[in-house]
């Protein structure tokens, strides 16, 4: 079980590099000096990355869960 370990590993940091992505889209947003219609929308695009890399997180840490209760 060390490959599902190891790939719910792999899962979990692209999980967590997809939140570092959205955190820095933020932050470029709000430097960006934007007008209010245009940074709701990239704060809409940043949430919705952020969930997604969210969701991929936990399924990663579900698989490496997984992998050290069979293994």
């Amino acid at each position: 079980m060390d490959y599902l370990i190891w790939a719910g590993a792999v899962v979990s940091v692209a999980g967590l590099c997809g939140i570092v992505v959205s955190i820095l889209s933020i932050l470029r947003a709000r430097r960006g000096g934007l007008d209010d219609a245009a940074l709701r929308g990239k704060l809409r695009q940043a949430m919705t990355i952020n969930l997604a890399a969210l969701f991929t997180s936990v399924i990663g840490l579900m698989m490496v869960v997984v992998g050290v209760l069979l293994a």
